[in-house]
């Protein structure tokens, strides 16, 4: 049968990426505490086509993430790049997996077990021989206004914020790692439960613990920079206020290579 996609093509334009995306994939990740977990995951993949290609094969994206073992880690992004590069004929090779992952969190004072969502996303490419990997973590955590608490006889205004970190690693980090690194910078974390003892607990946390987005931000990139295992963090929070009618943001990225 005539191969259309592998025509030549005499536009003289190369395209950066032509792919799939949007492809529901049951993957398994690395749990800290149960081995593996099971997810599903929003899958993009593509390549690198020459000026001279017509098109590429996009059946090819899937027979390629179907040969690979159902589990996605750090450790084998970079192998299913490099099929995808031979297999399509490929300079370049990209990958981006996004999927909802779930922690089981303990109550501060009762105990109690309740699973929490946290957003996951790997993006990673290869260039050549060259590989690079993003891992990004969305996850929800408190914040209690220093200022509010400090003009105020009674109280201040709290509410629930969301993080988003991303880095490169030289070497592997559990996803939980990152998220205990969130809430240890937060003023307080957020639960799926909460007895009344607990409610106290956090709610006092909180307000011991005052932080702003900027205060946030500032103590995440602290703990980035003592890992060594990083070598490129970007950390962005964004505060749904409660007082406001607009949100408060704050961002930074360092490359400490």
């Amino acid at each position: 049968m005539r191969d259309v996609q592998s025509e030549q093509d005499k536009r003289n334009i190369a395209i950066d990426k032509v792919g799939i995306s949007s492809l529901s994939w049951p993957i398994q990740v690395l749990d800290r505490s149960n081995g593996t977990q099971d997810t599903v995951a929003n899958v993009s993949l593509s390549v690198f086509l020459p000026r001279d290609y017509r098109g590429t094969h996009m059946s090819r994206f899937i027979e390629v993430l179907g040969e690979q073992e159902n589990q996605v880690t750090f450790h084998n992004m970079e192998n299913l790049l490099r099929m995808l590069q031979k297999r399509l004929d490929a300079d370049e090779a990209h990958a981006d997996f996004e999927f909802p992952y779930f922690i089981t969190k303990k109550a501060p004072v009762s105990g109690a077990l309740g699973r929490m969502r946290y957003d996951v996303r790997f993006l990673a490419e290869l260039k050549g021989s060259k590989f690079d990997l993003i891992n990004e973590l969305t996850a929800p955590i408190q914040t209690l206004c220093p200022c509010s608490k400090e003009i105020s006889e009674r109280g201040a205004h709290n509410q629930r914020a969301h993080a988003k970190i991303s880095v490169r690693m030289r070497s592997f980090m559990w996803i939980e790692e990152l998220a205990d690194m969130v809430d240890s910078c937060a003023s307080a974390p957020v639960y799926s439960i909460l007895k009344r003892e607990d409610e106290k607990a956090v709610t006092e946390k909180a307000y011991d613990n005052p932080r702003f987005v900027e205060d946030f931000v500032r103590e995440v990139a602290i703990a980035m920079e003592k890992d060594h295992r990083i070598t490129w963090y970007s950390v962005s929070v964004t505060s749904h206020e409660s007082i406001h009618n607009h949100d408060a943001f704050a961002s930074v990225e360092r490359s400490k290579n």
